[in-house]
C-alpha cells in the first residue's frame, strides 16, 4: 500500500527482456538502502525489489509489461519511487495500491506562473471512477481531479510536485500509468448488481 506522495526518484539503468517478462535494474536516489523483498512503487507500479551492489533489481511480469509503461522505459529514464506505507506513517495522499488500471496520454499542459494544469486521456470505460475533486494516481503521484470529461481529466500541479516528480519534465504525448481511486472501484463493484437490476 502506498500514498502517492513521492519522496525520492530513481534512474533506470537497464531493462532486460527475458523469455517471459523482463528484469529492470535501477539506481535509487536517497541514502536508505532497500531490503530484499521490499515493495516499492516505480512510476506507480508495485514491484518487489532485490538489492544488488549499488542498484536495485525488479522482475516485471507479462501483465505488468502489457498494462503499464515500464517496458517502454529506456536506460537513463528518471522514475518516481515510493516505498510502501509503514504502520503509523502519515497518509498525506490517498490509498494507492500500485496496481495500474490503464495508461493515459498527456494531451495538454498549461503553465500558471510556478503552477501548472495538465490534462490526460483515459479509456471511456473508466469514466464512472473519474469525478471532480476525486483522487487519482498518475505515475504513482497522488493528484486531485479537476474538470473531468468523458475521456479526459485535468489536475492542478503545485511547484513542489513539478520539482520532486517526473511530471515537471513531462511533454504532451507522453504516456502515464493511471490508477483510479481504490474506494471508488469498490463502491462501483458493490453497486453493479443493484444498478444492473434497474435496467
Amino acid at each position: 500500500m502506498f500514498t502517492g506522495i513521492i519522496q525520492t526518484s530513481g534512474v533506470v539503468e537497464s531493462i532486460e527482456k527475458l523469455e517471459t517478462g523482463a528484469r529492470m535494474r535501477l539506481r535509487a536516489c536517497g541514502n536508505e538502502p532497500f531490503v530484499r523483498g521490499e515493495s516499492v512503487a516505480v512510476n506507480g507500479v508495485c514491484l518487489t525489489v532485490i538489492p544488488h551492489d549499488d542498484s536495485v533489481i525488479a522482475d516485471l511480469s507479462e501483465e505488468t509489461l502489457g498494462r503499464t509503461t515500464l517496458g517502454a522505459l529506456g536506460a537513463g529514464t528518471r522514475v518516481n519511487l515510493e516505498r510502501a506505507l509503514g504502520t503509523g506513517d502519515r497518509l498525506g495522499g490517498h490509498f494507492v495500491q500500485g496496481h495500474v488500471d490503464t495508461v493515459g496520454t498527456l494531451i495538454s499542459r498549461t503553465s500558471e506562473g510556478e503552477f501548472a494544469v495538465y490534462r490526460w486521456t483515459f479509456p471511456a470505460e473508466y469514466a464512472p471512477l473519474v469525478v471532480s475533486k476525486g483522487s487519482i494516481a498518475v505515475d504513482g503521484i497522488s493528484l486531485t481531479i479537476v474538470e473531468p470529461e468523458a475521456t479526459s481529466f485535468g489536475a492542478a500541479l503545485i511547484p513542489e510536485t513539478l520539482r520532486r516528480t517526473t511530471l515537471g519534465t513531462s511533454n504532451v504525448g507522453d504516456r502515464s500509468n493511471l490508477e483510479f481511486d481504490m474506494i471508488a472501484k469498490y463502491v462501483q463493484s458493490l453497486m453493479a448488481p443493484y444498478l444492473a437490476g434497474r435496467t
